[in-house]
């Protein structure tokens, strides 16, 4: 009887650490997939929609910078160009692979750069269903992994793996993400809070492949279950290789960002 618990106990951890592997292997090939375009450049129209429907449209631009080797920082620089009351805000990310990411918010009314702490990282972005959390650079290395199986989500077999962040100061236990077999694109994330509960769910729309090599979605849908809030961010105007550099993403140009 010893013996059959033995092989029992055996076969269980092997399959635990089978699922982790295929959960990670996913996740590296996806990452492997959407890399290599060096310096992005979009146009973003975010609409945040209240519980009963009302809308209030931003606009802001999105410039993105891909760190050079495995050690390097993969930086971006978000800057709202309108409304008036919020044009020049700006928010700057740096992500320190193994580190906790860095981040800045320049907010022009008060003159101020303002660090975002690891704890404060949670908090919602500029009102949005957006956390500052969700808008940084993610590295496949931050997570932990563990693999579902396949599933089918608006006609397209996906795999759904859980990822679970490794940083203590995450606002989430896990995340469960729908990743399309065809191209390895990330069609839906759920995210679950510190109880355990399902309380966001974000869905990337109309993909489109750009210079024949990067997919990139032309909508972001956050939706919050908790509050009944949403958030849609159309991309447009997507740019490749735009001879951005590091210069480009310092703190010293959060205050010129647009």
């Amino acid at each position: 009887m010893k013996r059959w618990k033995i092989i029992v106990a055996t076969l269980a951890a092997s399959a635990s650490i089978a699922s982790a592997n295929q959960g990670y292997d996913i996740a590296v090939e996806a990452d492997r997939r959407h890399s290599g375009y060096g310096d992005s450049e979009a146009e973003v129209v975010m609409t945040l929609i209240n519980k009963t429907g009302d809308e209030d449209r931003r606009t802001l631009t999105v410039k993105e910078l891909e760190g050079g080797t495995a050690t390097d920082n993969d930086k971006s620089l978000m800057s709202f160009n309108h409304p008036r009351d919020i044009a020049g805000t700006a928010l700057l990310t740096w992500s320190v692979p193994g580190e906790d990411d860095l981040q800045w918010l320049y907010l022009p009314a008060i003159k101020r750069v303002k660090a975002i702490s690891s704890s404060n990282r949670s908090g919602a972005f500029m009102g949005s269903e957006f956390t500052f959390e969700d808008l940084s650079p993610q590295d496949v290395d931050d997570y932990e992994y563990e693999y579902l199986g396949e599933k089918e989500l608006n006609g397209e077999l996906c795999f759904v793996y859980e990822r679970r962040p490794k940083d203590r100061d995450s606002g989430y236990t896990k995340e469960v993400l729908w990743v399309d077999q065809s191209e390895y694109r990330t069609r839906q994330v759920h995210f679950y809070d510190h109880k355990n509960e399902h309380t966001k769910t974000l869905t990337l729309i109309g993909y489109e492949l750009y210079n024949d090599e990067f997919w990139r979605p032309s909508e972001l849908f956050m939706e919050n279950h908790e509050t009944g809030r949403k958030t849609r961010m159309a991309f447009s105007n997507y740019q490749f290789g735009q001879g951005l550099r590091d210069s480009d993403f310092n703190r010293s140009q959060l205050r010129y960002g647009r």
